[in-house]
């Protein structure tokens, strides 16, 4: 039989090696960490995944103890300049129509990719303009939102008024004190109630004068969070809409204050700071 030379053993693990590192370095995902006043989001580029995500891989990525831990993860699945098209999911591996604050922070990250101030993202068969302004906020140009007559829920031996919104993704805002104990309890009753069979956004908010409202976040496939860029603005327009209070409205949530701006066809526009937080590697 015959031998292999030292230096041909040594050739062979280098190559072996090499291999190795190749192949790991494939599987690696980077993702970016973003928040928008606490509400927090992954961002990963499709091309550079190693395997497709599934909704168990979202979950797991999302899940605060077990994996990096976000609000929702959003999956750029193109680019072009200083435009990118997302897929949106949920922490609970479902996808979402929009997030008001998930746009902004996606318009972030294009906007500092392409070393530009306006850049444009689109979700589903929308596509939204955005600019990073001088101060370092976020615009998004929202779009026409809609909103319906108030309506009433039966909950348990409860009736509850909801003004239906839509910003692309359901909303039911409801003017109530927006105490944390009271949104944990009605929220996921809201949420899950027959009236809404794909499940909806919770808002209860209070009026603080004519330009500002305290609001209270439940999300659909999220539960609480400090901050959300599509309830703010549902919030706001069901406001207007009541006669409440008058455009612009400061709005503001847990986690901080965001802008909402609406002219009188009912087209909204939303403004905030977002931040980038770290940019991770996995296996």
């Amino acid at each position: 039989m015959p031998r292999t030379s030292g230096s041909g053993c040594d050739a062979f693990r280098a190559l072996l090696a090499s291999t190795a590192i190749v192949r790991q370095t494939r599987l690696r995902m980077t993702l970016w960490k973003w928040q928008a006043l606490g509400n927090d989001y992954l961002l990963v580029e499709q091309a550079e995944l190693p395997e497709p995500l599934s909704p168990d891989r979202v979950r797991r990525l999302c899940d605060y103890h077990y994996g990096v831990g976000s609000d929702g993860l959003l999956e750029v699945l193109a680019t072009d300049g200083a435009h990118a098209e997302l897929r949106i999911w949920n922490p609970d591996g479902s996808v979402a129509e929009l997030s008001g604050n998930g746009l902004r922070i996606a318009a972030a990250w294009l906007a500092q990719r392409s070393a530009v101030e306006e850049v444009t993202v689109s979700v589903g068969t929308r596509t939204l303009a955005a600019r990073v302004r001088e101060d370092g906020n976020v615009e998004l140009d929202v779009g026409p939102v809609e909103v319906g007559e108030t309506e009433t829920l039966d909950i348990g031996d409860e009736r509850v008024d909801f003004t239906p919104v839509s910003v692309g993704n359901p909303h039911a805002v409801v003017r109530r004190e927006p105490e944390r104990s009271e949104l944990l309890r009605l929220g996921p009753r809201i949420e899950r109630h027959p009236r809404f069979p794909e499940r909806t956004n919770v808002q209860l908010l209070r009026v603080d004068g004519t330009h500002d409202l305290t609001v209270g976040v439940w999300e659909r496939g999220a539960g609480e969070t400090l901050s959300s860029g599509s309830s703010s603005v549902s919030a706001a327009v069901a406001a207007v809409a009541n006669g409440w209070c008058e455009s612009p409205v400061h709005v503001h949530l847990p986690g901080g204050d965001l802008l909402v701006e609406l002219d009188g066809n009912g087209h909204a526009r939303l403004t905030g700071p977002v931040e980038e937080i770290c940019r991770v590697e996995l296996p």
